[in-house]
């Protein structure tokens, strides 16, 4: 005979949540592993010592968490699913009678106070510590490289940076990444005047509603986008540190740097660092060599990018008076050194280069120019150790970190950022990194 169930409406009901979240629920052991009670004192001086009791903080990381792990990024849709959602509800702590904050009151409690005490890096650190008292960043080594993340800018929304700001003093109220950007001008203005160096040129576009973004051309169509960079560990993955930058070329050595700087105060100090060629830049070999840090990294060359014409082999280097010499005699001396750049220019006379049958096959200029790098010896070692077996191993390993981006993009949803501003990538892109470690850490930590 065929059932039919109907709803019965008993008076009592014996329920208990933690019979309902299956034992090998991701989440039991994320919860197991993540506590979050040794920020409360941290977290002290954001909030009154009078007046009602707030959202307890708490509770707004882990629904946070709860968002970046399953790619739940939109903040009405979190706190219905953390309503609805039984494990959801148990990893937050809030049983089957707690109540979920509304869209507001999150937000609010997101952009106010977590935004002034630097709250999700503090928790993005304390997930690396427990991966290293977990013994999961056993690597001596580690990976370096970013990945471009689209803004929240209209691509079409963009003009020179004067004629944007003509269209901000039309307007009555300015949103918090514009101020930023504005901010940022006023602070370079006051740097450059107080260096007395050269004003650094400004972008071709900005966009009208979030200016720090870079219009950037990197994976396609031109739009503004900004880019997360990752230093992770070589041996399991782990994201030892991530930084938030505009999308420019020039911003990942930058955030190379600043990493490995920061990594050290939570005892990250590896011995060798593998990147692609974009970080081979003189300077920052260099950088890396007075740290006593190995570099897998190809060499940035441009020696034979000339054209057609003669490239650097055809000239000889005359060490004991610091000058080239070319094909036909003449003499290319050292006309300017610029420590910053770790760069000599070299450069013959213009009579010299007038008359000279091979002109048409060396240079268009009036007089060749060569541009050496100071830090020749240590290139031409790096290039002897990308011939070796270990340089070629540590290359692999750059998968690692590759691997790390597509997961974000795909798995966790992270094509396009919802916050704007310098500070809302920032934001973004810590939650995204500690989802993919705890991610780690829950299936590679002991039981």
């Amino acid at each position: 005979m065929m059932g039919r169930q109907e709803i019965g409406e008993a008076l009592f009901y014996e329920f208990r949540l933690e019979d309902h979240v299956p034992a090998d629920h991701s989440l039991r052991k994320i919860y197991r592993l993540l506590d979050l009670s040794e920020l409360r004192s941290g977290l002290r001086d954001l909030y009154s010592h009078t007046g009602r009791p707030s959202v307890d903080p708490e509770l707004i990381i882990r629904m946070l968490i709860v968002g970046y792990l399953y790619g739940i990024r939109s903040e009405t849709r979190l706190c219905q699913e953390v309503h609805l959602n039984l494990a959801y509800r148990w990893f937050c702590k809030l049983g089957l009678d707690g109540r979920v904050p509304d869209r507001s009151t999150f937000s609010k409690n997101r952009y106010g106070r977590f935004a002034e005490g630097d709250v999700l890096r503090r928790v993005f650190e304390l997930v690396v510590a427990r991966c290293m008292e977990a013994g999961i960043v056993g690597g001596m080594g580690a990976l370096v490289d970013g990945s471009t993340i689209e803004a929240d800018a209209n691509r079409d929304k963009r003009d020179s940076p004067d004629k944007i700001a003509d269209a901000w003093d039309q307007t009555e109220r300015i949103t918090r990444p514009v101020q930023a950007y504005l901010d940022d001008l006023d602070a370079a203005d006051a740097q450059q005047r107080n260096s007395g160096g050269k004003k650094p040129k400004g972008p071709k576009y900005i966009s009208e509603t979030d200016p720090q973004a870079a219009w950037s051309l990197k994976d396609g169509p031109g739009r503004f986008s900004y880019e997360t960079n990752y230093l992770v560990d070589d041996l399991n993955g782990v994201i030892v540190d991530v930084e938030a930058t505009p999308a420019r070329l020039s911003q990942e050595i930058v955030a190379a740097k600043a990493m490995l700087e920061r990594s050290k105060e939570y005892g990250f100090e590896p011995i060798s660092l593998a990147a692609d060629k974009s970080y081979g830049t003189s300077p920052f070999l260099a950088w890396l060599e007075d740290r006593e840090i190995i570099q897998y990294i190809p060499v940035l060359d441009r020696t034979k990018q000339t054209d057609g014409k003669l490239t650097r082999e055809a000239f000889k280097h005359d060490a004991e008076r610091d000058m080239f010499i070319c094909p036909k005699g003449h003499e290319l001396k050292l006309r300017s050194d610029i420590p910053e750049r770790r760069l000599k220019r070299y450069q013959a006379n213009k009579s010299a280069c007038g008359a000279c049958p091979i002109k048409a096959t060396c240079t268009d200029a009036p007089s060749r120019s060569l541009a050496v790098s100071t830090d020749e010896p240590l290139r031409e070692q790096l290039r002897v150790l990308a011939q070796t077996a270990s340089f070629k191993r540590a290359r692999r390993k750059r998968k690692k970190v590759e691997m790390l981006f597509a997961h974000l993009k795909r798995h966790l949803g992270l094509k396009r950022l919802r916050l704007r501003g310098l500070s809302g990538a920032k934001e973004e892109f810590l939650l995204a990194a500690t989802a993919q470690n705890l991610k780690r850490l829950a299936k590679l930590a002991p039981a």
